[in-house]
């Protein structure tokens, strides 16, 4: 079953069973599903709704930090269920490990300097995306940044 469709069964479910903060979740993935699918103007494919939820995650992630900046830890712990929830229509993340192989495995045999960051990122994130799994973009953009060192120092 297809993600959209599985936001929309998952959601009567959700409503079956008088579940009021996961039924409240999941309308509003289906409506941010909808807001994209009205932008494309076509209906989603599994990869692009997988982006939206990744963008979902990365707004509530902000917004954690804002609320515990404000010393409003009720909101925080909401917006982390939130996370937890969305997270589940997603693909695993992949482990530091994981990643690190993954880059190591993407830059071998390459020639990217520091100044082919955005070259080097477009190569790992491909890669990644051929094993089905998600990472977060800050922890794999210093990896790769972290990889690229070396050769700068070699040449």
């Amino acid at each position: 079953m297809d993600l959209v469709k599985q936001v929309d069964h998952d959601m009567v479910a959700a409503m079956k069973a008088r579940e009021v903060e996961r039924t409240s979740t999941l309308r509003m993935m289906k409506a941010a599903l909808k807001n994209r699918e009205i932008e494309k103007r076509e209906a989603l494919t599994d990869a692009e709704a997988q982006q939206v939820f990744a963008t979902m995650i990365k707004q509530r992630k902000d917004s954690i930090e804002q609320f515990q900046k404000g010393n409003r830890p009720e909101l925080a712990a909401k917006e982390a269920r939130e996370i937890v929830l969305i997270e589940g229509y997603l693909p695993k993340t992949a482990s530091e490990e994981d990643l690190k192989k993954l880059v190591d495995e993407a830059l071998a045999g390459t020639s990217f300097g520091p100044r082919d960051m955005g070259q080097a990122m477009k190569t790992v994130q491909a890669r990644i995306q051929e094993t089905g799994m998600r990472a977060d973009g800050r922890v794999l953009s210093e990896l790769v940044k972290a990889k690229l060192q070396p050769i700068a120092n070699s040449q």
